[in-house]
């Protein structure tokens, strides 16, 4: 699962407009605002969340979920080393 705070955190530390991470993901502009504007965790039917998620990886962020290890041990986002993703440009 993602929260709407997750996701926006994710396209800032990516440099992306919502434009640019509707593309990446094959979702409309309005489901990335709507997504966006929830509160808490996002909803969406589950291969639209697939399809964030997932272009959310491959641009190079790793999700952090509810217990999942982490230095305050909250959700958050980080950006994976960068031998994980050879695909980015710096």
């Amino acid at each position: 699962m993602i929260t709407a705070a997750q996701l926006r955190a994710a396209r800032a530390l990516l440099g992306l407009e919502q434009r640019t991470l509707a593309r990446l993901s094959g979702l409309s502009v309005p489901t990335i605002q709507r997504m966006e504007a929830s509160e808490g965790i996002v909803r969406g039917n589950v291969d639209s969340l697939m399809k964030l998620t997932a272009a959310l990886s491959a641009a190079g962020i790793e999700l952090i979920g509810e217990g999942a290890v982490s230095q305050s041990g909250g959700r958050g986002v980080r950006l994976k080393p960068p031998t994980a993703n050879p695909g980015r440009r710096d």
